[in-house]
């Protein structure tokens, strides 16, 4: 269909035209005008020639009709179908006063009352995916259709199913939005992209970005709506003929929007630049950095992941907000008896204190939330950690470039030249690492570190295997923790709950403590349907006894450990979900996804 360019950006507006098209029309188009700026220039010009009397809306329609090559409609002779009208969203259509009146093939026939409303047709263009063909209407008609079609839906159209995808149990109901919507719910108020360093990149100030180019307001939103939404991580993925965004929330991943399969390489690209990453490099992972600076002195950091996969590039970005980092130890999870033996350990003045579980368990907050309290003026910290994720004051933070040969076992080697009092290395990875943490530990200086192991008694065999002598992990370990992290019930709509006394005795209950409540979350706005809002730290505290010293130089197995530690009063983490759940705080499925069963 042709239409003559309406959204040539040489094409002038209706009331300029008009004077140079119909000479008699001059004094009535500078009437409008006037009239235009006395209301504060808002609006199109074609309104303000119709209140002149200069045009009614038919004639109105017709000349612009005439003037950009489009046809020109009456909705009411159209039956429009569902299908195509629930592309655009009531507020879209309203918004750009264009209604969806059929779909051919890869393009989208709409009527505007506006055709030369270039932002319009852009926006139309990326929310939809299609081409977009424009017809003229009247206002009038438009408005006739959307009282029709579009006033008795609720202001956003929810999400849709596709054939055959089923909700599971649990599963977030978040609505799908359209973009301009929820970017004008954001709380955006002073938004500028800032470099590592802190200064300003006023290029790419997001505050004005809704005016530039749709990529730009898309990757905008997606980083603003995960931090709305509490975002953990953001995964941004492509595969053979589509695209996905997907927000981990509270542990869990949720599919959140599917932008257009075209625009993968631009918002990969967008991304790349606001990280200063190379973008014309696409076979190799690069990792990066943004910083936004918000409104109310906040600010917020991602660590962006970009990793080559079969169909383009995958970006992953870990949401790092320093308001929201909790420090305060006796809020991590903690019990009082696990609380206490954990404060005793990193109040020695030598040894090493461990921190085990799976990445995104949170060893890190656990570790910070240490290094905090015993952050003193007479006291020398010093960190390796890979990478640096919140900046704290007062302590010495080194960031790992393993490619200029800056990796932990270096790193610990300058430390122990630096006058420490204490040390945290990120991650024990390998022996040469391992040596050096167990004799810092043995010359008076507080080790802090994490490992990968599944509990606290396999921590033993790790550094046993990487081959560290018992002798040595006896002496130089004052205690061992593991921990996962499991979902909070959400306190809006929680609710108690009947649960068989079997299921109960299979989570590792006894009898007599079944005498408890069981609350599930019923889902609400506030958890977006979840069932859940927040988490809570499992922990498993092991202390290093005297009896298990004498066991671990005897050559035990993990199984032996882990039974003497429970005798000797240690909570498994099963033990410490269970606890939870009996106080109301987290529910069965978090104790099953998070934790194994007590066998021995």
């Amino acid at each position: 269909m042709s239409q003559g360019k309406p959204g040539d950006p040489s094409a002038r507006r209706s009331g300029a035209l008009l004077v140079r098209s119909e000479k008699g029309l001059s004094t009535q188009v500078k009437q409008a005008q006037d009239l235009k700026q006395k209301s504060g220039g808002v609006g199109r010009d074609g309104k303000y020639l119709m209140k002149t009397g200069a045009l009614d809306e038919e004639q109105m329609k017709d000349w612009l009709s005439k003037q950009y090559g489009v046809p020109a409609v009456n909705l009411d002779d159209f039956e429009l179908e569902t299908e195509v009208l629930s592309l655009l969203s009531r507020e879209l259509v309203q918004k750009h006063m264009a209604v969806p009146m059929s779909r051919v093939g890869n393009s989208l026939i709409v009527a505007m009352v506006d055709p030369s409303n270039i932002y319009a047709i852009d926006d139309l263009k990326f929310i939809t995916g299609y081409g977009v063909d424009v017809v003229v209407t009247s206002e009038s008609s438009f408005q006739r259709a959307f009282d029709k079609y579009y006033a008795h839906l609720p202001e956003t159209i929810k999400e849709k199913k596709r054939p055959g995808q089923q909700q599971s149990q649990g599963e977030a109901k978040f609505p799908e939005y359209d973009y301009d919507t929820l970017m004008a719910e954001l709380d955006a108020d002073r938004v500028d992209v800032v470099d590592a360093d802190g200064d300003n990149e006023s290029a790419l100030d997001l505050e004005r970005s809704a005016d530039e180019a749709p990529i730009v307001r898309l990757v905008n939103l997606i980083l603003l709506d995960a931090i709305k939404r509490s975002a953990s991580d953001i995964h941004v993925e492509v595969y053979e003929k589509e695209m996905r965004v997907r927000y981990r929330i509270d542990g869990v991943l949720y599919e959140m929007m599917k932008p257009p399969f075209h625009h993968r390489n631009a918002i990969t690209s967008r991304l790349k630049i606001m990280s200063n990453l190379d973008i014309a490099e696409r076979r190799l992972p690069q990792d990066g950095r943004i910083k936004l600076k918000l409104g109310k002195g906040r600010e917020m950091d991602f660590r962006v992941s970009v990793l080559p996969t079969l169909f383009g590039e995958k970006t992953v970005m870990r949401l790092l907000d320093k308001s929201n980092l909790q420090l305060d130890m006796t809020k991590l999870g903690f019990f009082e008896s696990q609380l206490k033996d954990f404060q005793e350990a990193i109040n020695r003045p030598y040894g090493m204190v461990l921190v085990t579980g799976p990445t995104g368990s949170g060893k890190t907050t656990t570790l910070y939330s240490a290094l905090s309290e015993l952050n003193k003026i007479d006291t020398n910290i010093s960190t390796a950690e890979d990478p640096v994720e919140f900046n704290l004051y007062g302590i010495n933070q080194v960031q790992q470039h393993e490619d200029i040969g800056l990796n932990f076992a270096a790193t610990l080697r300058s430390f122990l030249r630096q006058d420490p009092d204490i040390i945290m290395v990120g991650e024990i990875r390998d022996f040469e690492t391992a040596e050096i943490a167990v004799k810092a530990a043995l010359t008076g200086h507080l080790v802090l570190s994490t490992l990968h192991t599944n509990d606290a008694p396999a921590t033993v065999n790790r550094l046993l295997n990487m081959g560290i002598e018992p002798f040595l992990v006896t002496s130089a370990t004052n205690l061992i923790v593991a921990q996962r992290l499991g979902r909070k019930i959400c306190s809006k709509c929680k609710e108690e709950i009947e649960v068989p006394k079997q299921s109960l005795l299979d989570l590792g209950l006894k009898e007599e403590e079944l005498n408890f409540k069981v609350y599930q979350g019923r889902g609400c706005e506030t958890c977006n349907n979840t069932g859940y809002k927040g988490r809570i730290a499992f922990y498993e505290v092991m202390p290093m006894y005297d009896s298990l010293k004498e066991m671990i130089l005897n050559g035990a197995t993990n199984i032996e450990l882990k039974a003497t530690a429970i005798r000797a009063g240690m909570m498994t983490l099963r033990m410490s979900a269970l606890a939870h759940f009996k106080a109301g705080t987290t529910s069965i499925q978090e104790i099953l996804r998070n934790t194994a069963p007590d066998s021995f």
